[in-house]
């Protein structure tokens, strides 16, 4: 019997269905038996006829009843087959065994370790070299250009789109690119991305198979080398000096070349134009890949931007352009530059797995760098980057750490190098500094074999007090060590 509790805040045709349910999966309502007509049980139940209808065809709509004229309403014959006759109670059973994955497990803890740095109480100043500098200006522009985004696309522009990405953004991109970087292509040689993560999956599953080997800097970008072990390959590690990647310890055998070559990565060094010359004609000979990761040479404070490789040897290089670095990590978009074959193979690996990035933020984007907001940023940040930069160098040279430690500098990007004596143990000292509430970053957490030791300090996100403040903590902790 079905029974109404006018108290309950459910709905009365949902109270029924729940009870009806119940009485067929607890055996009270055994299969086949016959149920009563609808207008029937509606008066024996008190509730309108519709109520019960709506009842039997949500019954029926999961298969707890079949109906027929002849037949009339009955609970489904087949209801019970298969079910065990002691039923477990699934909901207090464990699910299928996880697979142990102590790579990924090992590589997303490290990933998260470089890129937040240390977890501990509460930070008031934070050298991060991995965020760039946001400001209520760029929020005010970016929310004004989102809203006046979002009233300009049509019903079109919210179906399923272009695996390479938003046409128009690619077309502002490639403007872009051929009057401030040198890249001349066409549209169909860019993809749009959710990151320099994401443009090394494709890479990797589009151009490479299993087993091949790559080479990344060492120290360098950790993704760099986890996403190829990822994706089974056989890395090598290559050291890094100052004169940016050490070319002539490629291995011949290489598939593919992960470089920093206008700011290195980490140590911050500009690749020499001979080891540049060298790295092409290494990948011409051999027919190899070279993956130029050009995240921050937009910041460089004297002369212009150096030429890119990409723009040398266009069929070999795979360019990265990340506008989280340009203008915020929260924004997700970048853009990944190559031959029309190369980008090609790697859309049908992005149709598969992706489908293209979000629209809005595509969008957004076009018409940012439509109105020109995106070099009035360019340049305003620029200039911001430069003077933090001499303050930080200031601070640096006035504490004395320069007498014990290495320090790199070059006016380029939003990151320095102090770099210690090999096997230093800058895990302690950076512990020490977050107790203060100093964040640092080890550059241990940016090698994969090399035993270089120090701190990648970033100056972009931190205001001119808090990099004087901050640098003169890191002195009184490492100079009393």
């Amino acid at each position: 019997m079905l029974i109404v509790n006018r108290n309950d805040p459910k709905p009365i045709w949902q109270q029924l269905l729940d009870q009806a349910i119940g009485h067929i999966s607890n055996g009270n309502w055994p299969p086949g038996e016959q149920l009563l007509p609808s207008r029937e049980l509606a008066q024996q139940v008190g509730v309108s006829r519709s109520t019960i209808q709506l009842v039997y065809e949500e019954l029926l709509a999961r298969g707890y009843i079949v109906t027929s004229r002849r037949g009339g309403t009955r609970v489904n014959p087949l209801w019970n087959t298969g079910v065990p006759a002691e039923r477990p109670a699934l909901e207090t059973l464990e699910g299928p065994a996880i697979p142990a994955m102590p790579l990924l497990t090992s590589s997303a803890d490290r990933l998260k370790d470089w890129l937040k740095g240390e977890e501990g109480g509460e930070v008031t100043i934070d050298l991060s070299p991995h965020e760039p500098y946001v400001d209520h200006i760029f929020l005010k522009q970016w929310r004004q250009t989102y809203l006046q985004a979002s009233s300009s696309l049509d019903i079109r522009d919210w179906t399923y789109g272009d695996s390479y990405g938003h046409t128009p953004l690619r077309e502002q991109i490639k403007r872009y690119l051929s009057l401030e970087r040198g890249i001349h292509v066409q549209s169909d040689q860019i993809l749009l991305t959710s990151g320099a993560h994401h443009s090394l999956y494709l890479i990797a599953h589009a151009l490479l198979t299993e087993g091949d080997t790559v080479t990344t800097e060492d120290p360098g970008f950790p993704a760099s080398w986890m996403v190829m072990k990822d994706r089974r390959m056989h890395v090598v590690p290559v050291p890094v000096d100052e004169y940016g990647l050490v070319v002539d310890l490629v291995p011949p055998e290489s598939k593919l070349t992960f470089v920093t070559p206008s700011h290195q990565c980490a140590v911050g060094s500009v690749l020499s134009a001979q080891r540049r010359q060298r790295l092409l004609c290494m990948a011409a000979k051999n027919r190899s890949w070279i993956v130029e990761d050009d995240y921050d040479s937009e910041y460089r404070y004297r002369g212009d931007p150096l030429p890119t490789l990409f723009s040398q040897a266009p069929n070999h290089t795979l360019y990265m352009l990340s506008f989280s670095k340009m203008l915020a990590p929260g924004l997700r978009l970048s853009a990944l530059v190559g031959s029309a074959q190369a980008i090609a193979q790697m859309a049908r690996v992005q149709e598969l797995i992706y489908r293209h990035v979000p629209i809005m933020e595509a969008a957004t984007l076009t018409r940012f760098m439509e109105q020109g907001h995106f070099m009035r940023h360019m340049r305003r940040v620029r200039n911001v980057y430069r003077r933090k930069h001499e303050i930080m160098t200031k601070a640096i040279a006035a504490s004395g750490l320069t007498k014990r430690f290495a320090f790199t500098g070059i006016e380029t990007g939003s990151h320095m190098l102090l770099e210690a004596e090999p096997l230093f143990d800058d895990r302690s000292a950076t512990s020490q500094l977050l107790r203060r509430g100093i964040r640092v970053y080890p550059l241990s957490l940016y090698c994969m074999a090399s035993d270089r030791r120090g701190w990648v300090l970033g100056f972009a996100k931190a205001d001119e007090t808090a990099i004087e403040e901050g640098v003169a903590q890191l002195a009184d902790v490492l100079l009393r060590s």
